[in-house]
Parts: C-alpha cells; sequence; structure tokens
C-alpha cells in the first residue's frame, strides 16, 4: 500500500505542475528515459555475450529485459567510458566534457552544479526533467524539476532501506532499494500519461555497485553452480607495468568478510537479517568449519563474489522489466527513447581482479543499448568507438534541443540512424584516470585507444604500456618494446599528444583525496 500510495503521490505533482508549463509544447519531440546503473560490466549482460576470457559465464547471465532491450534497439558494442570511476563518470554525462574540464576528477570532489549540463537546456527547451536513484555527485542536483537521490553512505546509497533525498527533504523508505527506485519512476512516467510536454528521466541504480546484495527473489540464484574462472584469473602481472603488481582489488587478497557476506549489512530490519540469514549462515557455517586456505579459499571468494554480483544483476533487471512493462501497457512506449548504460565497467574475476579504475577493456567498456520507435531497427549492432562524453549531444540532438560548442563529443544519432553507411568516424578515444593515492591503489594513467591497439601512459612513474587487442583480447602481454610495434607505438604517441591538445588536457591536475591507507 505504501509503494502505491508514494506513486500517487508522485503522478499528482506532476499533473499538477503540467497545468502550467513555462514554454511552449512540442508533442512531436521523444520522451527520453535514460536508465543506468553502476558498475555493470558488459559481459554480466546476455545481450552482449561472452568477453573477458569468460565464455562459459554467459549461459548463466539472467537479464531478460536487457536483452529485450537490445533486441529490439541498437547495441552499441565498443561504448567507453573516459575515467573509470563513479562520480566522474556521471560529471562528464552530464556536462559533455572531460574530468578536468568539468572540475570532477575523482569520487572525492564536489561536482559543481552551476556550470552547463544538459537537464538545464533540455528544461530550457521545453522537457519536464527527472532523475530519481543514485546521484553520487557530493551536491544537490541541479536542471531538475524533480529528484531524489540516494543518500545514505555518502552517496552510494544503500541495498536496502534506503534514505532519499528530495528539494522537500529526507525520506527513509524500507525494503529493496532497486525496487523503491522503479516504484519512484513509474510514480513520475504516471504523471506524464496526459499531458503533451515531452520528459527526461534518468532511472538511476545503485545495482551492481559493491558490496553486491540482491532482493530475497535472487537469493538462490546460482547455488547449486560453479561458474566459471576467467583464464586469467591467476593472473601473475608479468609482461606489464609495475602498476599492475601494486594495486590492491585482487579477490585473493583485497575482499572483506562485508563483500563476501561473512559480515550481515548493517542497514537491514530484523525481518531482513533473518531471511538473509536463511540464505547465507548455513554456507557460511559450512565454509567456517572446512577452514579453506590457498586456492581453495581464493576461488571460494570468487564463487561468493561472483554469484552475488549477477544475482545482484538478476534483481536489478526485473525491476527495470516493470519500467519497460509500464511503458508498453500505456502507451508511452511509442514515443519514447529507452537507453540503457552503466558508468564504467568491471572486474568479475578478470586477472583476479574485483572493481574498475583501469583503461583495461574490462573496465574500460561500458554497455549501451538504445530503442528509438521509428528511428532505430532492431537488433542492429553498432561496432564504431564511442564514448560517455558523446550522452550530452546525443540526448540533446533527440531532443532538437541546442547542442553548446563547448561540449566535447559527438552526437550519436548518425550511428543510430544508418551506422552502416557512415563514411567517417573517431579514430580513437582518449582515458584519463585520476584518483592515486585512493582505494585499490591504482596509479594515475591516460592513453588512447583504437579499434585494434591501445597505448596507455602511467605518467606519475614514466611507464608505458601497448596492446595489440587482436592478437591479445585480454591484455596479458604488452607489446611495448617490441621492435615489429614500434612504428604503430611511434604513430600512437603522437595521436596521444594530439588527443591531448584536442581535449585541453595538457596540465596535469592532482585531485584531492580522502582516502587513508
Amino acid at each position: 500500500m505504501k509503494r502505491f500510495l508514494y506513486g500517487g503521490a508522485v503522478a499528482l505533482f506532476f499533473q499538477l505542475f503540467s497545468c502550467n508549463p513555462t514554454q511552449p509544447s512540442k508533442p512531436d519531440r521523444p520522451n527520453i528515459l535514460f536508465i543506468f546503473s553502476d558498475d555493470h560490466a558488459t559481459h554480466a549482460i546476455g545481450a552482449y555475450g561472452p568477453k573477458a576470457g569468460n565464455p562459459e559465464l554467459h549461459p548463466y547471465i539472467q537479464t531478460p529485459n536487457l536483452d529485450r532491450l537490445a533486441e529490439e534497439g541498437v547495441r552499441f558494442t565498443n561504448a567507453f567510458c573516459t575515467n573509470s570511476i563513479c562520480g566522474p563518470s556521471r560529471a562528464v554525462i552530464l556536462t559533455g566534457k572531460h574530468s578536468h574540464y568539468n572540475g570532477m576528477l575523482n569520487n572525492d570532489t564536489t561536482f559543481n552544479g552551476a556550470q552547463q549540463t544538459f537537464p538545464k537546456i533540455l528544461q530550457r527547451s521545453g522537457y519536464r526533467t527527472a532523475w530519481i536513484g543514485k546521484w553520487h555527485l557530493l551536491s544537490e542536483p541541479t536542471g531538475f524539476d524533480y529528484w531524489s537521490v540516494l543518500t545514505r553512505g555518502n552517496g552510494q546509497g544503500s541495498y536496502y532501506n534506503p534514505i532519499f533525498t528530495e528539494a522537500g527533504g529526507q525520506q527513509e523508505e524500507t525494503g529493496y532499494t532497486a525496487t523503491l527506485i522503479t516504484d519512484r519512476a513509474i510514480g513520475f512516467l504516471e504523471g506524464q500519461k496526459d499531458t503533451n510536454k515531452p520528459f527526461f528521466l534518468a532511472y538511476s541504480h545503485k545495482t551492481p555497485h559493491r558490496e553486491w546484495v540482491p532482493a530475497p527473489e535472487e537469493y538462490g540464484l546460482y547455488k547449486d553452480l560453479d561458474l566459471p574462472l576467467p583464464t586469467n584469473f591467476y593472473d601473475e602481472y608479468e609482461n606489464r607495468t609495475s602498476a599492475t603488481r601494486e594495486q590492491e582489488m585482487e579477490i585473493a587478497a583485497d575482499m572483506n568478510y562485508r563483500d563476501l557476506k561473512l559480515v550481515y549489512p548493517t542497514y537491514m530490519t530484523d525481518a531482513q537479517l533473518a531471511e538473509f540469514d536463511a540464505a547465507y549462515g548455513p554456507e557460511n557455517a559450512a565454509f567456517r568449519e572446512a577452514n579453506l586456505s590457498g586456492k581453495e579459499l581464493t576461488e571460494w571468494k570468487y564463487q561468493r563474489y561472483l554469484k552475488d554480483y549477477l544475482r545482484s544483476v538478476a534483481s536489478m533487471d526485473r525491476e527495470i522489466g516493470r519500467v519497460l512493462d509500464y511503458l508498453e501497457e500505456t502507451g508511452l512506449a511509442e514515443n519514447t527513447i529507452v537507453i540503457y548504460s552503466s558508468d564504467q565497467g568491471f572486474y568479475l574475476g578478470d586477472h583476479g581482479w574485483y572493481d574498475k579504475r583501469w583503461m583495461y577493456e574490462e573496465s574500460l567498456r561500458m554497455p549501451l543499448l538504445v530503442k528509438w520507435p521509428g528511428v532505430t531497427s532492431a537488433g542492429t549492432e553498432v561496432k564504431q568507438l564511442v564514448q560517455n562524453l558523446d550522452f550530452a549531444q546525443t540526448i540533446l540532438d533527440m531532443a532538437q534541443s541546442p547542442i553548446p560548442d563547448d561540449m566535447q563529443g559527438r552526437s550519436l544519432l548518425p550511428l543510430l540512424q544508418n551506422p552502416t553507411e557512415l563514411k567517417s568516424w573517431r579514430d580513437y578515444i582518449y582515458y584519463h584516470y585520476y584518483a592515486y593515492p585512493d582505494w585499490h591503489m591504482v596509479r594515475q594513467h591516460y592513453g588512447i585507444r583504437t579499434d585494434r591497439y591501445k597505448l596507455i601512459h602511467y605518467y606519475t612513474i614514466d611507464e608505458w604500456e601497448f596492446f595489440d587487442l587482436k592478437n591479445d583480447p585480454n591484455e596479458m602481454h604488452s607489446r611495448y618494446s617490441d621492435a615489429e610495434y614500434q612504428g604503430q607505438v611511434s604513430l600512437m604517441k603522437e595521436q596521444l599528444q594530439e588527443a591531448r591538445i584536442h581535449y585541453g588536457d595538457t596540465v596535469i591536475l592532482k585531485p584531492t583525496s580522502k582516502y587513508h591507507r
């Protein structure tokens, strides 16, 4: 009952708001639903198939609703982030500018909400705008007619019983967070059915961010399966930079008891904890009795981690299905563009790791699915190199809104409309990670990636890596010093400098950090 009443209240608010629009409406313009998640790797989505050395993992992934979106729309297979960490990726998406221009270099930075963002431009051009769910920018959202964002845990949110902050104050809710975010999203959509004003809604999940807690319906998923290890799970970090050996993100060494559910979440009610313990308690007791060590212990950690990650993804996918169904049932789907993406990728045991940050494929790569009725063709695959830097221009272009000249990406409309006939696109993408010292201790680096090659410079230790992704897709052996690649290395060094000048990233910035070892 509480869920129904909340959705009705949100719908009533927007019905009242729509009676006095401040801009002339353009009913021919599409609505835009931007579904956004946190740390969702492409190789944890069924529609993307096996990636990063996990071909056996694919049959077990349960994402029927995201798969449905891919089947009905466009699947980008080479979408990448500019800075693989949560807050900075969101800032890039909002501004259409690299981290050094929008000011958010790491998660400890407060996003400057006074600067230009694409939701503000949408507002001025007659769109109703909303952001619901995870925000994680350490500042109050601006450019939105309605916002309701997670604030427990320094903006990270919790998997159960979240605190939502809105313009009118805070509300603490009881239940599974992904479900409650979805309730609010449907409440917002309910208020749009009878209006002529187009809307932009960012429907933003915490899932599957650390510490990967599924809904009760998924507690038993994968229970009797042994998920396969990635082929490079026991990576010894040879033939690459020293930075790979200094990191602190190994499943074997760096996961804590809370990650592994050996210590239970502190934000659950007694009833929720009882249900959680019924699922996890017997397995935990068996683990303690087994007193594992060495590889057996490491592989137990991997199984517990990956099952919880994939369970959380399945919980989120079910909630996304509720929203997609709502669009169909109400007729909103006919004029609503649906976009799905995540702030970056994630390691699912690849290289023995979890987390993100690196310019290696698993964390550099992002999912990007787009369905635009009447424009996109079902089941289309786009292989061109795109980035989250392009999202702002793309959404503004979709909305027939002005695109500022100082945005640094490109609109993806040509790729959505006719990708096979497009004669030229970008030759490479540019990446820059800043957050060191910080959690997981990944060194600062920048680099570029073409359709085949990747060049990375760890500039504070002046070490380089070069990969031939065609012959070494798992990035196990840097060819930076190999004679046969020196011509390509020289060319890409020139391109890297060209990119740094083009994007105005020639002065190395040092971010503030609250991290303490």
